[in-house]
């Protein structure tokens, strides 16, 4: 089966057998969930968290580029796929902020942090190039909406590993934060064509549009990295349990990834040659139906799709 025959098996189709993204108004109850998550391994359990510091301010920038490229927009059924992944990021981004709340009241306070993402994003990535720079608006655009893709295969990526990530079973990992991760996680393989498809209908053809999108790598890969150890060693380091007893280290994080706590080294590193692929299409990344099985038993969305139920029936 091709990744294209997959896409229309799986999971709810239109009229026209096209996979309809729809937004989940979930929610999630943090009372119970410690700091360690996953109990005993802070390493691995901050190294997961940096996702709370980085998607708040980075969903609701997705949202955003992508309100400004809707006019460029022609093919109905992209639209309607772009309005649904926005949703979904919108969502996702409320979400994530709880978590950043549910952090603050267990003397985790992330602001001094946040800050540098919301000047990444809201500065550096945000509607007129940084510095003055002499970048038409219609480049700016199409740059970042190539970041934007990359970044979503990365997340779909993600996605895919925490829906089979059985290691975080094994911990006894914290029920309503796995949860979280593999709700988000499958919506981003359930969505993980539509940023790549907009960058697609908007990036111009032939050798500009390829070289667009390894622009948007160049800039997302390192940019990831860098904020995704900073992150990691930020939460350590103001940790009130650790009390600055641990400091992140590589040797700590692989002994997680051995224990199936976190995605392999070799995972992430294939997708930035695997997404230069001038044949490259996110239909290839993960699997939509296991994505779309689990968003069929998730306590959360399940909750969200009985609540719209109820309303309906109301």
């Amino acid at each position: 089966m091709s990744p294209q025959d997959e896409r229309h098996e799986d999971g709810h189709e239109n009229d026209n057998g096209h996979y309809r993204i729809v937004p989940r108004r979930v929610s999630f109850d943090w009372e119970k969930t410690p700091l360690h998550w996953i109990p005993g391994e802070p390493t691995a359990t901050h190294v997961v968290n940096v996702l709370h510091l980085l998607l708040p301010a980075g969903e609701r920038w997705f949202v955003k580029v992508f309100k400004e490229a809707l006019p460029l927009v022609r093919d109905p059924e992209l639209l309607r796929d772009v309005k649904g992944f926005m949703g979904q990021e919108a969502t996702h981004s409320v979400q994530h902020a709880y978590v950043l709340n549910h952090l603050a009241a267990q003397r985790l306070d992330t602001a001094d942090f946040t800050r540098h993402v919301d000047f990444l994003f809201e500065k550096l990535l945000g509607e007129a190039p940084p510095l003055g720079a002499p970048i038409p608006p219609r480049e700016w655009l199409r740059l970042r909406l190539s970041v934007i893709a990359a970044i979503e295969q990365f997340t779909a990526v993600l996605g895919d590993w925490v829906l089979a990530a059985e290691g975080l079973d094994r911990a006894g990992s914290d029920e309503v934060m796995l949860d979280l991760l593999r709700w988000h996680g499958a919506e981003e393989v359930e969505h993980r064509a539509v940023a790549f498809d907009m960058f697609q209908h908007c990036a111009g053809r032939g050798r500009p549009r390829y070289t667009r999108r390894v622009a948007g790598t160049a800039v997302t890969a390192p940019v990831m990295l860098y904020m995704w150890a900073w992150g990691a060693a930020y939460l350590i380091r103001h940790d009130p349990k650790l009390a600055g007893r641990l400091r992140y280290s590589l040797a700590a994080h692989n002994r997680a990834v051995r224990k199936g706590l976190l995605p392999t080294w070799k995972e992430l590193g294939a997708a930035v040659p695997r997404y230069l692929r001038r044949s490259y299409h996110p239909a290839q990344e993960g699997s939509l139906r296991r994505a779309v099985e689990y968003l069929a038993q998730s306590p959360a969305a399940q909750s969200a799709a009985g609540a719209i139920a109820r309303a309906a029936t109301a």
